[in-house]
């Protein structure tokens, strides 16, 4: 039981805890499993740091969309409290002005108190496309949005804009790395995962079949595969 590594896993931007319910009981069976809180704050440094003094000494760290821009910025931070990383439907690069000008659209739009619009306005972006009349994911998402609420998502927002250009440390990363991600994400595409693992010595590339920006809930027998196979290797 010594042996065991504890598992830390980061949510995405107005996700929250239940976007892992689909995996953790499979993960759960390796050890302890934590889900950070990572809407406190309004920096990656932050958000990051906090993950950090929360966190066990020592642990696997899984980061889902902008869970993985927080992975990364612990990587920077503390890379030899991570025995081994996995970065899920994420990307490396900071935000584009394109993605900025929408986030504050968007962010305004929030204040308003339009972000279940938001959020149902995307939905059809989120997921495959097979899975766009999906009402449990719909609900899903509608739930983590409560979960957040406006100014958590107000704050992550902030950071995602501010957030720095991970690819110049991708190749300081040297625990074993898994990046998995959809072959039809349309967030984030698959192309940028594929240029982090490229990025990274030795890491895994996992492509998952129909499937978008939300493996957890989207493949949870694939993901669960990904990520045991991970764990235990």
């Amino acid at each position: 039981m010594d042996q065991i590594t504890p598992l830390v896993l980061v949510p995405g931007l107005a996700s929250s805890a239940r976007i892992y319910a689909p995996v953790i009981p499979a993960l759960w069976r390796f050890g302890p499993v934590m889900v950070a809180n990572h809407i406190r704050d309004d920096s990656m440094a932050a958000i990051a740091a906090r993950v950090l003094r929360e966190a066990p000494p020592r642990f696997a760290l899984a980061g889902h969309s902008m869970g993985g821009y927080i992975a990364l910025e612990i990587m920077r931070q503390a890379p030899e409290r991570v025995a081994k990383l996995a970065l899920i439907n994420t990307q490396a690069r900071p935000d584009t002005p394109e993605a900025t000008a929408r986030r504050l659209g968007l962010m305004e739009r929030a204040r308003r108190g339009e972000l279940r619009a938001v959020r149902e306005e995307s939905f059809p972006e989120l997921v495959h496309p097979s899975r766009r009349d999906d009402a449990d994911i719909l609900k899903l998402v509608h739930a983590q949005d409560e979960d957040v609420g406006v100014e958590g998502y107000l704050r992550q927002q902030t950071a995602i804009i501010a957030r720095v250009d991970s690819r110049p440390t991708l190749a300081t990363i040297t625990c074993p790395t898994l990046v998995l991600t959809g072959d039809t994400d349309n967030t984030i595409p698959n192309a940028l995962s594929k240029e982090m693992a490229e990025g990274i010595a030795g890491a895994r590339l996992v492509v998952l079949d129909r499937c978008g920006h939300l493996p957890q809930p989207e493949q949870p027998e694939a993901t669960v595969r990904a990520l045991t196979e991970w764990l235990a290797s």
